[in-house]
C-alpha cells in the first residue's frame, strides 16, 4: 500500500483526471449535439505525465526530509565479528 500510495498514485492521478475530464466533455457534448466530439490530445496527454512525475519527486524528497531518525539520535555500530558471529550494523542509541 505505501509503494501504491507513494509512486504509484502521484504518477497516475493527473492522467487519470484528464481522461475523467475527456469523457465528461464527450458525453455532455454527446448530449448537446454538437458537432465533432472531444478526444485526448497529446500536449494535454503530456503535461498531466510532467506533472504526475513532480508529484512523484515531491512525495519522495517530502518523505526523505520528514522522516527517519534526528542526525543525533545514535550512534552507528558497524558489523564485526563477535564470538565467532557477525553481528549486523546497528544505530546505538545515546
Amino acid at each position: 500500500m505505501r509503494i501504491f500510495l507513494t509512486y504509484v498514485l502521484p504518477l497516475v492521478l493527473p492522467t487519470l483526471v484528464y481522461v475523467a475530464w475527456v469523457g465528461y466533455a464527450r458525453k455532455k457534448h454527446v448530449g448537446a449535439g454538437d458537432g465533432d466530439l472531444p478526444g485526448l490530445r497529446l500536449r494535454p496527454l503530456f503535461w498531466s505525465l510532467v506533472t504526475g512525475f513532480v508529484l512523484l519527486l515531491g512525495g519522495l524528497a517530502t518523505i526523505a526530509l520528514m522522516s527517519g531518525a534526528p542526525p543525533d539520535s545514535g550512534e552507528y555500530q558497524s558489523p564485526r565479528l563477535q564470538d565467532g558471529k557477525i553481528v549486523p550494523p546497528h544505530f546505538k542509541k545515546n
